[in-house]
């Protein structure tokens, strides 16, 4: 499955962002598709999972109800929004899929290219 993630930018303390990724090779519906991070120097950072019918999300414990992950199956594409965004927000995000419902990167078999979030203070 390629994966193609946008919606990266610069944004200030505070603002919004959201981010897409289309896979356009089937079957997009019966893949649990994530969100991870990577900031420099650190490891690659779990952020959300939908599972493939839409009606499981899980979240990594530092987004405290401030980003909503959701998937549009018709459009084989995921959403990340992200709100109240903070400088330690500031990564690549990838998006990746798998076939089982996980949060664990290595679960995870396809991954994009990441976009850049910056989160200016």
């Amino acid at each position: 499955v390629q994966l193609q993630a946008s919606g990266g930018g610069l944004v200030q303390a505070g603002g919004s962002l959201r981010l897409s990724c289309v896979a356009p090779e089937r079957p997009f519906s019966t893949y649990t598709m994530g969100w991870f991070r990577q900031a420099p120097g650190q490891e690659r950072e779990f952020v959300a999972v939908i599972n493939d019918s839409g009606d499981g999300r899980y979240y990594g414990n530092f987004v405290k109800g401030r980003f909503t992950i959701s998937r549009d199956n018709a459009k084989n594409t995921v959403y990340l929004q992200m709100n109240s965004l903070k400088p330690e927000d500031t990564a690549v995000y990838y998006c990746a899929s798998s076939n089982t419902e996980t949060t664990v990167p290595r679960d995870f078999g396809s991954w994009g290219r990441g976009t850049q979030v910056t989160v200016s203070s």
